[in-house]
């Protein structure tokens, strides 16, 4: 595939630098593409990105028949910073544990699992499954209290004071207002030629989940000295920690809480703290040999933690800064920016309740990291459905265009094999509008859909799932209860009686096709024929304004009719919903005068 998509197609192109880059450093050595996520509240659509990235890459990288591996660093081992509002089981009594690490934190309330950490990594986990996405999970917790960056921990105390030179460099720059010093490596190049605007505090917010817990420097201790490591607590298991003396040769490292506690410990012993963030990321580069790795905007500004990262890394760390594109954020369809700091943000279990796990990476596939987009939970999601399905017709009849097609088999397939598709797609919206009027009642759907194409019938409800079940649930979770389709009970004899002769004939010549049209396509040629033929016209004439305007004249007389508003369902699917018995007996005008 990258042979014949290579011009058009974004991860190609990224696939071909990194394996170059891969090659400068360390010829015919594993490949490592990196991630990182903080599971500090709930993982939203936009963290997504910052996996779904590097796997297409990586993925690409292992279609080609070389050694490639994703990691995913679970952030576990950050602070505490705040609870987040709206999450279920969760209360202002968690305030006691701001400061703590995560994986220290209790679950939410009813949580099967262990602690706060693990809660929101299960969901995540099992969406990534779901998705295809090969990677391998590092605890940070466990490399960290398990000794895996002791030698590290104790090189970076040791070279505080060049690692203290460095950060210096951006806080001058920050004060003075400035950020072009420091080139940051080729994407802090890139980044650095474009002012980035202040964040509003949506996108801060948003941060939270891809490892920038904060922006921690180690700075403004307060003690005179620098020190690039921060204990957390033996006693209140906090970081509210200050370190006051270390001893280089000894590793003798003293520190005081503000809670009061206070001690020295041998720091080449001591498994209870972390490195500050701006020197714990250039760490884990140069100790992983990650060679790409996207971040965020509010990770690429001048001064923030890629670009001090890629002088650490290089002057200190001895390796080399990631390729690493800046990722534009994910909004959601008709909300604002999502944040995780916020109880309800959909997350990629909430987008695999109601779309098929191929659509999703779909949407991730087709953008540029540096493009921006949104995931559509209201009635746009039937509109990208589309969009997919003709995709997928233009590629069966070969005209799609390379990075369409490039991103279509992305989408639908990985390095190991395709992701499970429905069988038979019908439309979405054809699906909804079934759900909707039935309820989800099996043995009705089935009857439904076997009389869309009656040369074609479909047989079992098997061959339109997982997509009916994520039409099904679209409806269910997503469309309000007051915009579901209610079919009457009776017919609205108030209305029926008060029809004038035109609109009793239309009804007539309706019912009187619906034997001959009894199909989707049948019954769309028949509710778009009536207004034509009445008006003298053949049922496959072109519309004029006049006839457009009796055409929905028409349809809003049938949606009274037969549900009790203006508007609803596509007609010929609410019509085979409904059954022929039924629309007849919702929809008889009785006699025309003068009708012959």
């Amino acid at each position: 595939m990258a042979q014949t998509t290579h011009e058009a197609d974004w991860v190609s192109r990224i696939a071909d630098e990194v394996i170059a880059e891969a090659e400068r450093r360390a010829p015919g050595k594993k490949i490592v593409c990196a991630s990182g996520l903080s599971p500090s509240g709930p993982i939203h659509l936009g963290n997504l990105r910052e996996v779904m990235t590097p796997h297409l890459v990586a993925d690409e990288i292992k279609r080609r028949g070389l050694d490639c591996e994703h990691i995913l660093s679970w952030d576990d081992y950050d602070r505490f910073r705040k609870v987040p509002a709206g999450v279920e089981g969760v209360d202002e009594t968690w305030n006691e544990h701001i400061g703590r690490p995560l994986t220290s934190v209790p679950a939410p309330s009813g949580s099967p699992y262990g602690n706060w950490a693990q809660h929101f990594k299960a969901a995540m986990e099992a969406a990534l499954v779901e998705l295809g996405v090969e990677y391998r999970g590092i605890s940070q917790t466990e490399m960290y209290t398990g000794g895996a960056y002791r030698e590290r921990i104790l090189f970076a105390m040791r070279e505080r004071a060049r690692i203290d030179a460095v950060l210096e460099r951006y806080r001058t720059l920050e004060k003075s207002g400035g950020g072009s010093g420091g080139s940051g490596g080729k994407a802090g190049k890139q980044q650095q030629k474009k002012q980035q605007k202040p964040l509003d505090e949506a996108e801060v917010e948003a941060a939270e989940g891809s490892g920038a817990a904060a922006e921690d420097d180690g700075s403004g201790a307060g003690t005179g000295e620098y020190y690039p490591y921060k204990p957390y607590c033996t006693v209140c298991a906090r970081d509210l920690t200050t370190v006051t003396a270390y001893d280089d040769e000894t590793t003798e490292l003293t520190y005081r809480c503000a809670c009061g506690h206070g001690e020295t410990v041998l720091l080449r012993e001591f498994d209870h703290g972390k490195l500050v963030w701006k020197v714990d990321w250039p760490m884990r580069w140069a100790y992983e040999n990650v060679v790409f790795e996207p971040s965020g905007v509010d990770h690429q500004s001048p001064g923030s933690s890629f670009v001090v990262g890629g002088q650490l890394v290089q002057e200190i760390f001895g390796g080399g800064q990631p390729i690493g594109p800046m990722y534009a954020f994910v909004g959601i369809s008709g909300m604002a920016k999502m944040s995780s700091s916020k109880g309800g943000v959909p997350t990629p279990a909430d987008a695999l309740q109601i779309m098929e796990a191929p659509l999703l990476r779909w949407m991730y596939a087709r953008r540029k990291p540096n493009q921006s987009f949104k995931v559509a939970f209201d009635q746009e999601i039937q509109r990208t459905y589309d969009e997919w399905d003709a995709l997928g017709r233009k590629i069966a009849d070969g005209s799609a265009q390379p990075a369409d097609r490039a991103a279509h088999a992305r989408a639908a397939t990985t390095a190991l094999g395709p992701l499970t598709v429905t069988p038979r797609p019908l439309p979405y919206r054809t699906l909804a509008s079934v759900a909707d009027i039935t309820g989800g009642h099996e043995e009705q759907t089935l009857r439904i859909l076997s009389e869309l194409d009656p040369e074609h019938p479909v047989h079992a409800l098997s061959e339109v799932r997982p997509r009916l079940d994520r039409a099904h649930r679209w409806i269910t979770t997503q469309v309000p209860v007051d915009q579901r389709t209610k079919v009457r009970d009776e017919p609205d004899a108030e209305l029926l009686g008060s029809l004038d002769e035109e609109q009793r004939a239309a009804l007539r010549l309706l019912l009187d096709g619906l034997d001959e049209h009894w199909s989707l396509d049948g019954l769309t040629q028949l509710v778009y024929g009536v207004p034509k033929v009445r008006a003298g016209l053949a049922p496959d004439a072109k519309p004029t304004p006049e006839l457009k305007a009796a055409q929905r004249g028409f349809f809003a007389l049938l949606y009274r009719l037969l549900v009790g508003r203006e508007t609803g369902p596509r007609l010929p699917t609410l019509l085979l919903a409904v059954g022929a018995e039924r629309v007849r007996d919702l929809l008889e005008p009785g006699p025309v005068d003068g009708a012959g």
